[in-house]
């Protein structure tokens, strides 16, 4: 099986984390590992859209089932936080940052 390029893996988890019920879910299961059953007793939707929910989780490589509990898959999360670190760096260094970095850029072919 290949492996999607980073920036798609990013924009899957990133739009699978989107949805309020998906982060919920998403949030407990970091906490801790949970059965489905366990998840779906403890939110206000059905036992068929957690299923939903989690199956976008799974798709989207953010978390997987290991002896029938959902764990997150750790590998996910240094990508997200290094996508979220960037951003807060640039907003910190404001358009000097990214015109120097469109500039090298260029630079390089880019």
């Amino acid at each position: 099986m290949e492996r999607a390029p980073v920036a798609t893996r990013l924009d899957r988890r990133l739009e699978a984390l989107a949805e309020p019920m998906r982060r919920e879910i998403f949030e407990r299961v970091v906490i801790r590992p949970r059965r489905l059953g366990e998840l779906a007793d403890g939110l206000p939707v059905t036992r068929p859209a957690v299923s939903h929910h989690v199956r976008i989780l799974r798709e989207a490589g953010l978390v997987r089932v290991v002896d029938g509990r959902l764990e997150v898959v750790l590998d996910a999360l240094p990508a997200l936080r290094t996508y979220f670190d960037r951003l807060w760096l640039e907003a910190s260094l404001g358009d000097t940052w990214i015109t120097n970095r469109r500039a090298e850029n260029n630079d390089l072919g880019l």
